[in-house]
């Protein structure tokens, strides 16, 4: 992306501004006082042709100086299941790499045999298009996963499992 790594983990650590670059959050329902180790917020889930379901999200880390932020998320209905994302941030000359991972833990029979699959077919949609949105949003066209004739390419800038 054609912007400093710390323009890019700013935006991406705003929680105020999930919305405008990840097409899947319709708001921002609650948000912490700060967003130290433990804090916790929740967003309005809305991706299309799904009814809308409020997610908690819990950061694990954000490090400033190691440009690292994870959290776990789950629904917040009290199913047990989560995912953990992790977003690194790593210099490029005059910009930066984003890559993002996600890992989805189903808890419940129907969250491993029906929910699971379906999101995971999902976040392989949404996430390159949060990335495209955050690029832009940092005016950014460079910020596309480099295609080379294989999928270990896309790898780099973004990856997910779903056990």
């Amino acid at each position: 992306m054609a912007a400093p790594t710390s323009v890019a983990f700013d935006l991406i650590t705003d929680l105020d501004r999930l919305p405008t670059w990840n097409d899947a959050i319709e708001r921002v329902a609650k948000r912490p006082e700060s967003t130290g180790k433990g804090a916790e917020w929740v967003v309005v889930m809305h991706p299309r042709r799904l009814p809308p379901w409020r997610s908690r999200s819990r950061i694990e880390e954000l490090d400033r100086q190691g440009l690292r932020f994870t959290y776990e998320t789950h629904t917040d209905d009290g199913n047990p299941s989560y995912a953990k994302w992790t977003w690194v941030i790593v210099p490029d000359g005059d910009a930066c790499k984003v890559t993002v991972r996600w890992d989805v833990n189903p808890r419940t029979f129907w969250r491993k045999l029906i929910a699971a699959p379906m999101r995971r077919r999902m976040l392989a949609r949404e996430v390159p298009a949060s990335l495209h949105a955050l690029g832009t949003a940092l005016g950014s066209a460079a910020h596309r996963p480099r295609r080379r004739g294989s999928s270990a390419a896309r790898s780099a800038w973004w990856s997910g499992s779903c056990r």
